[in-house]
């Protein structure tokens, strides 16, 4: 089948690459423009546009597709990218963590003169975490399992109806990073498999989502980072893991602002021996033990300002010989 792919990241990228291989044509990509990022600040392309013009896939990055914008450069930008599709020959479409709300009109060029439609690759199980972060949200509410659901995309907020759904169990020690790669292989294998369905000519149940157990997935903020020791143990460890690659968990000590990457929950043996939440109280063979509000935290690896990551125990070395007591805290 001929198919327009809209995407942005490398979750995107590894759907895109799985239609490429199982014999679709991708007749054009839709990415964000090209974002500044680095030391340099210098010009960076998406992954999805990497793959499309490493196959010689035509590109467009409009900053928006609402041709009513009030801004009339990006509205015509918008009206130009309406243009281009309704020129196209396609037969579905496929959208992927892009980034920009698609408007009715873009919707309905997908749905006329017999196409499919236009599917989405949502990382939850749809009702619970609809919106821009569902992996991460996930694993902060300690969640057991998440899964991949292929959605048929309407005007609303991950609203539309379901067409093929996949679980995963959350592990134990899972960070955003690690579930992140899980979750794109599933979403890739289950698109294709959707892609296919359709080609056949095969009957595709589509499955109003529940009105119950909705739940939205915020963005992640920056300022969400920064840990409060005041919480439990439990609590910090699912942030510590959810925040891991972006934005990284953070906390100060001496002046410096740490990262903190990855952490457990201590054997039963390591209990409450203060009352300042914050202190660490003694070192594992890689790992610090921390006092949290409730219980007490095993962080095993940690970043210093400017510095590579490492194991806890050998990132607080200098720290150790400097204060007798050390403490964390928040700016």
């Amino acid at each position: 089948m001929k198919i327009v792919f809209a995407g942005t990241p490398d979750f995107a990228a590894q759907a895109m690459r799985a239609i490429d291989q199982a014999g679709h044509e991708i007749v054009l990509a839709l990415t964000q423009p090209d974002r500044r990022a680095g030391r340099g600040m210098h010009l960076h392309a998406s992954p999805v546009k990497v793959f499309a013009q490493e196959h010689n896939i035509p590109v467009l990055q409009p900053a928006t597709l609402k041709q009513d914008h009030a801004d009339l450069q990006k509205r015509t930008v918008a009206q130009e990218a309406y243009q281009y599709l309704s020129s196209i020959e396609f037969d579905a479409m496929v959208v992927v963590a892009y980034g920009l709300i698609l408007p009715q009109d873009i919707l309905g060029l997908a749905s006329k003169n017999g196409r499919h439609g236009c599917f989405n690759i949502h990382a939850s199980l749809l009702p619970r975490w609809r919106g821009a972060a569902p992996i991460q949200r996930a694993i902060e509410s300690g969640d057991a399992s998440t899964g991949i659901s292929i959605m048929q995309m309407d005007a609303g907020l991950d609203t539309g109806d379901t067409v093929l759904v996949g679980d995963l169990k959350i592990a134990p020690q899972e960070t955003s990073a690690s579930l992140h790669d899980r979750l794109a292989a599933l979403g890739a294998e289950l698109m294709v498999k959707t892609l296919n369905a359709l080609e056949r000519g095969a009957v595709i149940t589509r499955t109003p989502q529940s009105s119950d157990g909705i739940t939205y997935a915020e963005k992640i903020l920056k300022n969400e980072a920064e840990i409060d020791w005041q919480l439990s143990a439990v609590e910090i460890d699912r942030r510590i893991r959810a925040f891991n690659p972006f934005p990284g968990a953070t906390s100060s000590l001496n002046g410096d602002l740490l990262k903190f990457w990855d952490s457990c929950l201590p054997n039963k043996g390591q209990t409450e021996q203060s009352l300042n939440p914050g202190q660490v109280l003694g070192f594992s063979e890689d790992g610090v033990y921390v006092q949290c509000g409730v219980g007490v935290i095993e962080i095993l690896e940690m970043q210093k300002p400017g510095g590579k990551k490492t194991g806890a125990s050998a990132c607080l070395q200098t720290y150790r010989t400097q204060e007798k007591i050390m403490q964390f805290k928040k700016d």
